[in-house]
């Protein structure tokens, strides 16, 4: 059987307020999360995007979510059915039916932490933790940021690119930057790509950068964490 992969990324809200009224980034809550399930080669076989109702349809909880601006976009989308508004459970137990119809026992995301993080604290929030992991522990969890910064980062050309766009980090001694944005830049030769910061849309460029690290002979990490 062919081994296919399931990529997804969230956008979330900044997350919850601790006992002294400081938000605990540590904690986001996701209110929109796309995926996509792919070959090796990056066929795509399935899409799917989902804005989650108890968080979206939550002014208190929106007023801190990362580009906030494009709520009336998400409200346009959903009129037009290209997201569907529906109940964190419903996107869960839809997860598990694609995962299980496509026999797919890996999962990808870049920065993946973020998004197991936030998956994880938005069922515990919603559950009053009786449910603890949005991920079944026979899945595994890739990181296409630890795979392209083996397989991309490392290379003279892709320095040079980050060079010479100043695409570089703030650190004494700066380093190339491995946003999905600028390896997607560079990967496709349009310095001038934006990132939708979309669930789905995201998901659709992640999905390319994964696919070239996967062709690559490099010796690579790929893995998020055992578990």
């Amino acid at each position: 059987m062919k081994k296919m992969y399931i990529g997804i990324d969230t956008e979330t809200a900044n997350g919850l307020t601790d006992e002294n009224g400081k938000v605990d980034l540590s904690n986001s809550l996701v209110y929109d999360v796309g995926w996509a399930i792919i070959d090796k080669k990056g066929k795509v076989y399935l899409t799917r995007s989902f804005v989650v109702a108890e968080i979206f349809l939550d002014p208190d909880l929106m007023k801190s979510a990362y580009f906030a601006e494009k709520i009336p976009q998400y409200w346009k989308d959903i009129k037009a059915g290209k997201r569907v508004l529906t109940t964190f459970r419903n996107i869960r137990f839809q997860f598990m039916c694609d995962r299980k119809k496509y026999n797919c026992t890996t999962v990808f995301a870049h920065n993946a932490y973020f998004d197991y993080n936030a998956l994880n604290c938005t069922l515990r929030y919603l559950t009053g933790s009786k449910q603890r992991y949005f991920f079944p522990r026979s899945v595994e969890l890739w990181d296409t940021l630890k795979m392209s910064r083996d397989v991309i980062g490392k290379t003279k050309r892709y320095s040079e690119f980050c060079q010479t766009n100043n695409y570089l980090t703030n650190h004494k001694t700066p380093q190339n930057r491995l946003t999905a944005e600028i390896l997607w830049k560079y990967l496709s030769g349009d310095n001038n790509f934006v990132e939708s910061h979309t669930g789905l849309e995201d998901v659709q460029i992640e999905s390319e950068i994964f696919v070239y690290c996967l062709k690559s002979r490099k010796k690579m990490r790929r893995r998020l964490f055992e578990r």
